[in-house]
C-alpha cells in the first residue's frame, strides 16, 4: 500500500483508500480476517467493495469474485488505482464452454499470464507479485486444462544463446500462427534472421534480430506500417500460448484413436464430432475444439484429473470473497443451465452428424465434464484445500460484522439533488471534514473544481496518491464509480467521497485501454495481401502479388513487396517477370477491384501505356458534367465558419468517452473544411459504432454557434428519433433548439418545426426525407449532414447534390455506396477515415452455419444471462408474427415484441422506445434496425435466411451487436438443406472472414468486387474498366477535373 501522503501516477486513489482504511470500521475489519476462519460474514454498500478488498489485501493474497464481468473489470480498474500492478483481472471466455466458437486469443493470453504469475510469484520478467486476482462467478466455476499455470512460455531477452528454429517449432506448439506479416495478436513471422512476435498480452509486436543463434537486439514495433517504435524499449518477450487446448502429441493422438473408431459418415455435415476430431488429429486448431477437453485429455489423477478449477491454482491459504453472494448464486445456476442447452444444441448426434449406425464418436455425457461445477461443490473444495471462504453482501442477515459505512448522496443528473450535494459538502469542509471527489478525466475534474469554486466552495486539485486535506474539497482524476460516507477516519472527522456518476447518474470510462495502432492509409495494405492477390502499379499495370521479401542493397536491408508480371519475352508463355517494389513506395500501388480475372501486364511494353490512354480519354469525357459540380463548388463562395468557441471546448469536454486518434483527426479534418470559405463536402467513412456520430454533433454545434441551421438528414424514423436524443443530449445546458421531422411527428408539431426553420428559431433539425419536400423553408442554412447515405434513393440523392454548391455538407457511412467511395478516393470528395475501434471494444464473435432450433435458444438465452437483450431478424412482414410465436416457445421466459415498418406509426415508436428501455428482452424484426440504431445493452443478433440479404445489409446488421464493453454475438443461418447460390455462398464468407473491428471498408470495396465495378462514371465503354480494373482509375480523373477548377489531390 502506498505510504501516507506519497505521490504515484499508478496509483491515483492510493492516499484516498489509505485514509479511509483508518477508520475503526476498517481495522475491525483486518483484526477479524487476521484469523483467518473458514467463514466471514460482511455486509456492506457496493461502493465498500475497494475498501474491503484493500484492506484483505494487506493480509496476503485475495481472489474476488463478482457476478458480472462488468463488475470485475470496473473493481480490477478501482483496485489498480489503489495497488497499481499487483491487480489483475483473470477474464472469462467470451463463449461458454459447449459453444462452436473458441474464445480470443487475447482473453486466453490474459488468463494464463495471470495464472504464471500466481505460480511464479518471484518472476520478476511477469511483472509484481499479485496481490489481488478479480473474476466473474463464470471464470470461479469453469474446469480448465490442469496445470495451466505450469506451462512453460516462450522467453526470450536480449543476448540470450537459444536455437532459432527451436524458436520458432515452441510457437507452433503455443499456437501462434505463422504470417507474411504481423498484424494480429497471437502471429508470428520470420524473415532471414528477424523473428516478428504478437504476443496474446502485449500492446505492441516485438521484432528480435538474431545473429545466428545469439540474441543481438530487441524492439517493439507498429501494425500500422511495421517501423520500430524507439521511445518504447524491450530487452524481454514473455509469449504465453494462445490457446488453452495445446494439439500436443498425446491430444494428436488421442484425437486421431478417436476418429478411427468413429469416421465421419458420408452425409454428416461439416463441422461434425468427427471431422473436428479429424483435423486435430492432424495438428489443425478447430473453432470449439476446448469443449473437447475431457476426450482429449482424459483423467490422470482419478475421475477429476482432466480439468481443474482457479481455486486449485490459487496460493495456500488464499481467501475468496465473493461479492453480492445473492447474485452469483442466481448467476452461478443460470449459467450451468444454459451451459447445458449449448452441450445439447452443439454436440447432438442430430445437428452435428455421427458416425456409423448414428452413434456419436464421443459420449455427451462425457463433454459435460467441460462444462460449469455447481457453486456449492466449488466451495466444498475450495474449504477443503484450505482457502476461506468470505462473503460481501449488500443485503441485511446474520452478519458476522457489519460495516459502518453508508452510501455517498447521489443526484443522478437532477439539478435540485447536485445543489443539494454540493451544499453538503460545504458544510462538510467547514466543520472540519474530509471531502473528496473523483473524477474519470482529467478535463472533468478541472470542471469539478471549478464548479465547486464558482459555489463558494474551497477545492483544489490533489497530485495522485496524495492524501486528503482538511478545510477544503480534494479533487481526484482516478477510476471510482460509486462514492461513499466513512465515519471517524481520524477522531471526530469523517470522510466523504463523491464521483462523477454519483452528480451524473452516468458512468463514464476514462482508463486507458489498450489501443491498437490506427491501420495504415495506403491504398494497398501489405497487411491484408496475400499470394495471387491482383494488384495494380501505376507505372507498369496489373501484377500478381508473390510474397515480401528482404534484400540488401547498397549496403542496406530493405524490405520489398515481389509482383509477379507476365513474361516480356516472346514465346515466353510459361515464365513471368517480376517487380520489387520497396515497402516506401506503396503509393504506386492500388487494389485490382473488378469483377473478373484480367491478364497480367507486360513490363516494358506499351499494352499498359495504350490502356491508360484509353481510359484517361473515356474519363475526360464522361466526368465533364460529374466534375464541373464539384468544381463550381470549390469556385463558389461559402461561409467561412469562426474558429471554435469556449462553449465548444466546453461541449467537447462533456463527451462521455475517450476520442480515438482516427476521431480527432476527423474532427480536425471537417472544422477546417468548416473555417474555409469553399463549401466543405467531406465523407466520413467509420465502422458501425467507431464515433461518426460525435463528429457530427461538434460540426452541428459549430455552426449553430455561427447562427446557422443544421439539417441531419437520415434514412429511417428510428435512427431519426435515436439521434435526436444523442443530440439533444448532448447539447443540453447550452441554447440549442433541437427538433425532430419524421414520420413519427404529428401533424401540429411538424408545422410548428417548419415554421421554426423558416422564422430561425429551430436551430438543429433531424430528420427522414421529409426534409427534402417542398415546404421546408430555411432561415440560414449552414451544414447539411447525411447519415448511411446508401439508404437514399436517387431523387433524394440528387436533391442532396444540388445543396452541395452552397452549403457545407458532411456524409457519414460505415460501407460507402460505390459512386462515393469511388469519389472520395479519386479526391473528388474528401475523405476521413475512421479505423482505429474505440477502447474496450471487441470484435464481434461470428458464426455462419445452418439453422438449428437449439442452437437458437441456447444463444438466445446465454444473452439473457448476462441481462442483455438479442435482435432476432426475420425479414417477411407477412410471417413475422409466427416467426415470433416460435422464439416464444424456444425461449418462453424471456419478453418478446415484433417491429417492423408496416407497423402503424406510433405502435412502432412504442415498440422500439419499449425495447430502448429494456422493457423486452428480444426484439423479432425485419431489416428495420440494419441502419444505426445503437442500443448497447443488445449484443446479440440472430439472423433468419442469411443467404438472402445483401453483404452490406449483413454488415449493418453485424454492427447492430457489440457496441459496449460487451462482447457482441452475431449468428447468419440458412436452411440446412436448401442449397447456397454462388453469391449467397461469397457473402456469407465474406462476412465470417472480415470479422475484425473495422472491416466496413473491406467489405464495401469486396461488395464492389463481388457485383463487379458499379464505376460513378456510368460509362458507356463497360469493357474499359476491367483493363485498368483499379482505383487508380478513378485517380487520372483528377487531372482532366483540373481544366475546369482546383480539385483536391487524391488522399492515399
Amino acid at each position: 500500500m502506498t505510504a501516507p501522503g506519497a505521490a504515484s501516477p499508478d496509483t491515483p486513489i492510493a492516499g484516498l483508500v489509505e485514509l479511509a482504511l483508518a477508520a475503526p470500521t476498517f481495522q475491525q475489519l483486518i483484526a477479524r480476517a487476521s484469523d483467518r476462519p473458514d467463514d466471514l460474514t460482511l455486509v456492506g454498500p457496493a461502493s465498500a467493495r475497494l475498501f474491503v478488498a484493500s484492506a484483505l489485501a494487506r493480509l496476503g493474497p485475495l481472489l474476488v469474485v463478482t457476478a458480472t464481468g462488468r463488475e470485475a473489470d470496473d473493481l480490477t480498474a478501482e483496485l489498480q488505482g489503489v495497488l497499481g500492478g499487483a491487480v489483475a483481472v483473470f477474464p472469462s471466455w467470451e463463449t461458454l464452454p459447449h459453444e462452436r466458437l473458441s474464445p480470443g486469443v487475447d482473453t486466453v493470453g490474459a488468463r494464463l499470464l495471470v495464472l504464471r504469475r500466481l505460480a511464479y510469484p518471484d518472476d520478476a520478467r511477469l511483472g509484481p507479485s499479485l496481490r489481488v486476482v478479480v473474476t466473474a462467478v463464470r471464470s470461479l466455476l469453469q474446469p480448465m486444462t490442469p496445470q495451466l499455470g505450469r506451462q512453460e512460455p516462450l522467453a526470450l531477452s536480449v543476448g540470450q544463446e537459444i536455437d532459432f528454429d527451436g524458436v520458432i517449432a515452441r510457437l507452433v506448439e503455443l499456437a501462434y500462427t505463422r504470417v507474411d506479416m504481423v498484424g494480429r495478436r497471437g502471429e508470428f513471422a520470420v524473415r532471414g534472421g528477424i523473428l516478428d512476435v504478437f504476443a496474446p498480452t502485449a500492446e505492441h509486436p516485438v521484432r528480435v534480430e538474431f545473429w545466428g543463434d545469439e540474441i543481438t537486439e530487441m524492439r517493439m514495433f507498429s501494425v500500422a506500417d511495421q517501423r520500430s517504435i524507439p521511445e518504447i524499449e524491450v530487452d524481454t518477450l514473455v509469449a504465453v500460448a494462445c490457446r488453452e487446448l495445446l494439439l500436443t502429441d498425446d491430444v494428436r493422438v488421442r484425437a486421431a484413436e478417436l476418429a478411427a473408431q468413429h469416421p465421419a459418415a458420408e452425409n454428416a455435415v461439416t463441422g461434425s464430432v468427427s471431422d473436428m476430431l479429424a483435423k486435430l488429429a492432424e495438428g489443425i486448431p478447430v473453432d470449439g475444439m476446448e469443449a473437447l477437453l475431457p476426450v482429449l485429455h482424459p483423467a490422470q489423477d482419478g475421475a477429476n484429473g482432466a480439468h481443474t478449477l482457479l481455486t486449485d491454482q490459487l496460493p495456500e491459504g488464499t481467501p475468496v470473497l465473493l461479492c453480492d453472494p445473492e447474485k452469483i448464486r442466481t448467476r452461478a445456476a443460470d449459467l450451468i443451465k444454459t451451459g447445458r442447452e449449448f452441450l445439447e444444441a452443439s454436440w447432438s448426434v442430430a445437428a452435428l452428424g455421427s458416425g456409423p449406425e448414428n452413434q456419436a464418436p464421443v459420449d455427451v455425457e462425457q463433454l459435460g465434464g467441460s462444462g460449469f461445477a455447481e457453486l456449492d461443490e466449488v466451495h466444498t473444495a475450495a474449504t477443503g484445500s484450505g482457502h476461506p471462504w468470505w462473503t460481501l453482501s449488500q443485503l441485511s442477515g446474520e452478519a458476522v460484522l457489519e460495516l459502518d459505512v453508508r452510501p455517498s448522496p447521489s443526484a443522478r443528473g437532477h439539478q435540485r439533488d447536485i445543489d443539494g450535494i454540493f451544499a453538503m459538502l460545504r458544510a462538510h469542509v467547514s466543520t472540519g471534514g474530509y471531502a473528496v471527489m473523483v473524477a474519470p478525466g482529467t478535463g472533468t475534474a478541472h470542471r469539478m473544481v471549478e464548479r465547486l469554486t464558482e459555489s463558494d466552495i474551497p477545492a483544489a486539485m490533489l497530485d495522485p496518491g496524495a492524501t486528503p486535506k482538511l478545510g477544503l474539497v480534494g479533487v481526484f482524476k482516478g477510476p471510482l464509480h460509486d462514492g461513499i460516507v466513512v465515519p471517524g477516519v481520524v477522531p471526530g472527522a469523517d470522510l466523504v467521497v463523491v464521483t462523477e456518476s454519483d452528480l451524473t447518474g452516468s458512468r463514464v470510462t476514462a482508463a486507458e485501454g489498450k489501443r491498437l495502432a490506427a491501420k495504415r492509409r495506403n491504398t494497398v495494405d501489405p497487411l491484408a495481401l496475400t499470394a495471387g492477390d491482383l494488384v495494380v502499379h501505376d507505372q507498369h499495370g496489373i501484377g500478381r502479388f508473390v510474397e515480401m521479401v528482404e534484400r540488401t542493397v547498397g549496403g542496406a536491408r530493405r524490405e520489398y513487396l515481389v509482383l509477379e508480371y507476365a513474361s516480356s519475352k516472346r514465346g515466353g508463355q510459361n515464365s513471368t517477370d517480376k517487380l520489387y517494389v520497396p515497402m516506401d513506395s506503396l503509393d504506386q500501388l492500388s487494389r485490382y477491384v473488378g469483377g473478373q480475372a484480367p491478364a497480367l501486364s507486360r513490363l516494358g511494353g506499351s499494352d499498359w501505356a495504350n490502356t491508360k490512354t484509353k481510359a484517361r480519354r473515356a474519363v475526360r469525357e464522361i466526368a465533364g458534367e460529374l466534375v464541373s459540380l464539384y468544381a463550381k463548388r470549390q469556385a463558389s463562395s461559402g461561409h467561412a465558419f469562426a474558429p471554435d468557441t469556449p462553449w465548444q471546448a466546453e461541449m467537447e469536454d462533456a463527451f462521455g468517452f475517450t476520442e480515438t486518434v482516427d476521431q480527432l483527426t476527423a474532427i480536425q479534418e471537417v472544422k477546417a473544411d468548416m473555417e474555409k470559405p469553399i463549401p466543405m463536402d467531406r465523407v466520413i467513412c467509420g465502422d458501425v459504432g467507431y464515433g461518426k456520430t460525435e463528429i457530427a454533433v461538434r460540426a452541428a454545434f459549430k455552426a449553430v454557434q455561427d447562427g446557422k441551421q443544421v439539417a441531419v438528414l437520415v434514412p429511417t424514423t428510428l435512427l431519426a428519433d435515436q439521434h435526436l436524443q444523442t443530440f439533444a443530449q448532448r447539447m443540453s445546458g447550452f441554447p440549442v433548439t433541437v427538433k425532430g421531422l419524421s414520420r413519427f411527428t404529428d401533424a401540429a408539431e411538424s408545422r410548428t418545426v417548419i415554421d421554426g426553420l423558416a422564422d430561425g428559431s429551430v436551430d438543429i433539425v433531424i430528420g427522414t426525407h421529409r426534409l427534402l419536400q417542398t415546404g421546408v423553408r430555411w432561415k440560414d442554412l449552414g451544414l447539411v449532414v447525411v447519415d448511411e447515405e446508401q439508404r437514399f434513393g436517387v431523387e433524394h440523392k440528387e436533391h442532396i447534390k444540388s445543396m452541395r454548391t452552397h452549403v457545407d455538407v458532411l456524409t457519414m457511412s460505415a460501407t460507402p455506396i460505390p459512386r462515393t467511395l469511388e469519389m472520395s478516393l479519386a479526391g473528388i470528395r474528401e475523405m476521413s477515415t475512421i479505423l482505429t475501434p474505440p477502447e474496450e471494444r471487441y470484435p464481434v464473435l461470428t458464426y455462419v452455419g445452418p439453422h438449428d432450433d437449439k442452437q437458437v435458444a441456447a444463444a438466445l438465452r446465454r444473452e439473457l444471462l448476462r441481462d442483455g437483450q438479442a435482435f432476432y431478424v426475420h425479414n417477411r412482414v407477412s410471417s413475422i408474427d409466427r416467426a415470433a410465436a416460435h422464439v416464444r416457445e424456444l425461449v418462453p421466459e424471456a419478453r418478446v415484441v415484433v417491429a417492423h415498418g408496416q407497423m402503424p406509426e406510433e405502435l412502432l415508436e412504442r415498440t422500439v422506445q419499449g425495447f430502448w428501455n429494456r422493457e423486452y428482452d428480444i426484439l423479432v424484426c425485419t431489416t428495420i434496425v440494419e441502419t444505426g440504431l445503437d442500443i448497447s445493452n443488445a449484443n446479440t443478433l440472430i439472423v433468419e435466411r442469411a443467404d438472402t440479404f445483401g453483404l452490406s445489409q449483413l454488415h449493418q446488421l453485424r454492427g447492430r451487436v457489440g457496441r459496449s464493453r460487451e462482447r457482441g454475438y452475431a449468428y447468419f443461418l440458412y436452411p440446412p438443406q436448401a442449397p447456397l447460390t454462388e453469391t449467397a455462398y461469397d457473402r456469407l464468407a465474406t462476412i465470417a472472414q472480415n470479422n475484425e473491428l473495422g472491416a466496413g471498408m473491406a467489405v464495401a470495396l469486396k461488395d464492389l468486387e463481388i457485383r463487379g465495378r458499379a464505376m460513378c462514371w456510368a460509362s458507356s465503354s463497360p469493357g474499359m474498366w476491367p483493363a485498368s480494373g483499379s482505383t487508380c482509375t478513378c485517380g487520372w480523373s483528377v487531372r482532366p477535373s483540373r481544366r475546369t477548377g482546383p480539385l483536391p489531390t487524391a488522399r492515399r
